[in-house]
């Protein structure tokens, strides 16, 4: 296994850091684990940092023109060899914290930073690239979103800024994955770098959008409307409407089209997978969970009758999820068993129309 300079191995990372993984996502901490050994390091760090900028991002105690320029800090703290502002954002921002595992993440932030030196240049480069592109999503849509609740909603205006907001929040991820994928696999050496960089932006986009139609009711509590507005008006709809939840059955048709947008960024994603040679099981795994997950979630969003109730979330029982890893992991040396578990779980969400977009 590859070595650098401070005598670990590439795919190290700290014990301290990854319970902190853990303690902040465990969906991402089984995923992590799944990976081969040379990607969990920077991989993991990568999260850290993402997830460091999210919970700045989503402080709403502190107004939003403060919360741009700590993401600006925190940038330019990626990109400089020495730290001079963490204290300063960490510091602003612990006390409003009042979920602990963001809270320790941000008090554990110089660690993380200082992880994140000692990785290889050619690693750090591709995660400072992730960050200035999720960071700049980020500041967009603090300043597209003003408000904090539902008297000060906003939606996107059309399906261009739709797509937009998931290549920035996680197409972006997805790029970035095939990037550290093919630097560290001898096995995907091979790849058609383009051609995979964009089915793993689409993988991204695809998971991302299941989160937007997933996630929507809530969202509108906190002044979102990721819906676009235009395509609501197409069907009669305003963003303010879907305060009630009695308008899910108005939203049907426009659900079916957003689903089926997100299924044609699935089969991208699916195309992906299958790329991945079978004997690179682990990294495989890594892949195939959240898109089966996804798959399973995106049902539970088509046939959901509470979607725009923010008293219910929407997602899969643990059974389920349980039954998807091993399932998978059953099959994950064979294309054709993969391919017969994928098209049982396509099939559960049933017919929806062409995209057009």
């Amino acid at each position: 296994m590859e070595q650098h300079r401070t005598g670990r191995t590439v795919g190290d990372i700290p014990d301290d850091l990854r319970r902190l993984l853990k303690q902040v996502s465990r969906s991402f901490y089984l995923t992590l684990a799944v990976l081969p050994a040379s990607l969990r390091g920077p991989l993991g760090l990568a999260y850290l940092l993402a997830r460091a900028a999210d919970t700045i991002t989503d402080t709403r105690i502190i107004p939003p023109g403060n919360r741009r320029r700590y993401l600006d800090l925190f940038r330019e703290e990626i990109d400089r060899a020495t730290a001079s502002r963490l204290h300063e954002i960490s510091q602003a921002l612990i006390g409003p914290q009042r979920n602990r595992a963001e809270r320790d993440l941000l008090t554990r932030l110089p660690e993380c930073v200082a992880a994140f030196r000692s990785l290889p240049e050619e690693d750090r480069q591709r995660i400072r690239t992730l960050l200035r592109t999720l960071i700049h999503g980020m500041q967009t849509d603090l300043r597209r979103f003003p408000g904090e609740g539902k008297n000060g909603l906003v939606a996107l205006e059309s399906s261009g800024d739709l797509d937009e907001y998931t290549y920035y929040a996680a197409g972006c991820v997805g790029e970035f994955w095939t990037e550290m994928a093919m630097a560290h696999c001898p096995a995907l050496r091979d790849w058609d770098a383009p051609a995979m960089r964009t089915r793993g932006r689409r993988f991204g986009q695809g998971l991302q959008m299941t989160n937007v139609l997933r996630d929507v009711a809530h969202d509108l509590q906190s002044g979102r409307c990721y819906l676009p507005r235009q395509d609501l008006a197409r069907i009669g709809l305003t963003p303010e409407d879907l305060l009630d939840p009695a308008a899910v059955e108005r939203l049907r048709l426009l659900l079916r089209e957003l689903v089926a947008i997100t299924l044609n960024h699935y089969a991208e994603g699916w195309t992906y997978i299958l790329s991945i040679p079978a004997t690179e099981i682990r990294l495989r795994l890594a892949c195939t969970w959240p898109h089966f997950i996804g798959l399973r979630t995106l049902e539970r969003v088509q046939k959901s009758r509470d979607l725009l109730d923010p008293q219910v979330t929407v997602k899969i029982p643990r059974p389920a999820v349980y039954a998807i890893l091993l399932r998978s992991a059953a099959r994950v040396w064979s294309d054709e068993g993969l391919e017969r578990y994928y098209r049982a779980l396509r099939g559960r969400i049933g017919a929806v129309p062409s995209p057009t977009g």
